[in-house]
């Protein structure tokens, strides 16, 4: 049974948030949405221009939002999203790194373009980002909080998933020394690790089967609803959680 959609407390209330890919209907525009509904600014990123503006004109009836098109693996965008971000707000309070790159492919066929496209994506986007979010926090006096979207199969082994799992491992270990770096500067870095959250993009990638044995692993015989994921990226961003840093938090009922 899913849960139902709980309302806004103002967890953010007043923050100024960049969400990457969240033009889709996965977790990022679900992190946006509860973003806006916690009384945060958004500024919403995508590479794919015409999604993002749809999914921006959809946000704009819950509250402010404006939307930067960025492609994570091209250094000038990612300095324009934050450079644009503080434009149009005045300074930035949040980053929640979302974009990320799967697929399936066993490591006997898999090119180094299949490889390197995904850790391009999914990890060094997830550093680019980071670090130009940090370099803000710092110009603004310190402060402020990233949100990193990882995923359990950065733990655990799942046949076909070597580049996605490397990327996701590779999130986790960014996070916690990155964390480090960012202590003095009064700024939290911590991630999410979701184990299955459906939406309509991941059923197209996935095969019914795999989606069945994964289903049947979590304790809740379900997936989760993006939006629980969602729930728990806010927290991370609130100042509820304001001594955590450098933790990677499963969002999961999975077992082995």
């Amino acid at each position: 049974m899913i849960p139902q959609y709980p309302p806004g407390h103002d967890l953010l209330r007043g923050k100024i948030v960049v969400v990457t890919a969240a033009a889709g209907t996965g977790i990022g525009s679900a992190v946006a949405k509860r973003c806006l509904e916690e009384g945060a600014s958004v500024v919403i990123s995508d590479s794919h221009v015409r999604r993002l503006g749809e999914k921006a004109a959809e946000l704009a009836e819950l509250g402010k939002v404006h939307a930067i098109p960025c492609d994570v693996t091209r250094e000038d965008q990612v300095q324009a999203l934050i450079d644009g971000a503080v434009a149009h707000f005045g300074r930035l309070d949040v980053l929640i790194n979302n974009a990320g790159l799967g697929g399936t492919k066993s490591v006997l066929d898999m090119t180094d373009d299949e490889w390197s496209k995904v850790l391009d994506i999914t990890l060094t986007g997830t550093f680019r980002c980071t670090r130009a979010a940090l370099r803000q926090f710092v110009a603004q006096g310190g402060g402020g909080a990233i949100v990193n979207n990882a995923s359990v199969i950065g733990w655990r082994a799942q046949a076909g998933q070597a580049h996605y799992a490397a990327a996701k491992a590779g999130v986790m270990a960014l996070t916690r020394c990155s964390a480090l770096d960012a202590a003095e500067h009064h700024v939290r870095v911590n991630a999410v690790a979701p184990s299955l959250a459906m939406h309509p993009f991941l059923a197209k990638v996935t095969s019914d089967e795999l989606l069945e044995d994964l289903t049947r692993r979590e304790a809740f015989g379900r997936a989760a609803e993006p939006w629980e994921v969602a729930n728990v990226m806010v927290f991370l961003a609130s100042d509820y959680a304001s001594y955590l840093t450098g933790e990677v938090v499963s969002v999961s009922s999975q077992h082995p």
